[in-house]
């Protein structure tokens, strides 16, 4: 598997040229740039800023894995949810226009006095509608195993029951131990969601998650792309360089590679 970072939070307040320069260094070879970070690649740029990103990364050894959005569509609001679904779309263009292969979105929460089951399908059926759409330009839907209530591994597996359409992925988020099931163990809740899993965020290796098995079970599975650090910033980018190349040596040393 192959080791990069989201720019939440490690890289927040970094541009494009530096998270380039740093990555190369340190020997990471992918990044997922959230939403309102620093990088500035958002919707809100022009044709030709998004070809100049697009060739930043083309001429360099870092793949632009992904953007990360915070679409959501769980919302008992139909016009919410309707426009999160455009907005979607509209982050879809983006994404195949800078290069990037996928845009991650994810669900939040669950509404109250709603039914549970109602708002799982009202996700997946969201999350079809714009993987079909994102399908048009190469790019995939990734779907975050995230928020209160939602994190839970058997609710994402019946959203994906929903969610059928071949481009809407897992992006699966090592969340601890929200992961486990009930007997404390791992396996049974990753094979929910095995042959869906299109990205993995992992965070802090030190935090009692069972990354050797995740990554034995990853590869297992045939999950051969990208394990993106999802971890806190430091002061400073010499600092933060340091931080990714023991990161890195903790990833390899516990079977990511």
């Amino acid at each position: 598997m192959k080791l990069g970072i989201v720019t939440y939070n490690i890289a927040a307040s970094w541009d494009v040229d530096t998270i380039i320069r740093v990555c190369t260094e340190v020997g990471l070879t992918g990044v997922e740039l959230r939403t309102t970070h620093a990088h500035g690649v958002e919707v809100e740029l022009a044709e030709a800023a998004r070809a100049e990103v697009r060739a930043k990364f083309a001429d360099s050894p870092v793949v632009l894995v992904g953007l990360g959005s915070a679409f959501e569509y769980h919302s008992a609001d139909p016009e919410e949810v309707r426009a999160n679904i455009e907005g979607t779309k509209e982050y879809v263009r983006l994404a195949a226009a800078v290069g990037a292969t996928g845009v991650k979105v994810r669900p939040n929460g669950l509404p109250k006095d709603v039914p549970v089951e109602r708002t799982l399908a009202q996700i997946g059926c969201a999350l079809n509608e714009v993987a079909a759409d994102a399908a048009d330009f190469g790019v995939e839907i990734r779907v975050e195993v995230h928020g209160r209530d939602t994190c839970h591994v058997p609710r994402m597996a019946e959203i994906m029951q929903t969610a059928d359409h071949p481009n809407a992925k897992i992006c699966w988020n090592a969340n601890y131990p929200a992961d486990l099931d009930e007997d404390g163990k791992l396996e049974d809740h990753f094979a929910l969601l095995a042959d869906r899993i299109g990205l993995s965020h992992i965070n802090r290796l030190y935090c009692g998650y069972p990354y050797r098995q995740l990554f034995s079970l990853m590869k297992g599975a045939g999950y051969d792309g990208f394990c993106l650090a999802e971890i806190p910033g430091v002061s400073d980018i010499a600092s933060a360089t340091e931080l990714l190349r023991y990161y890195r040596a903790c990833f390899e040393a516990l079977g990511g590679a």
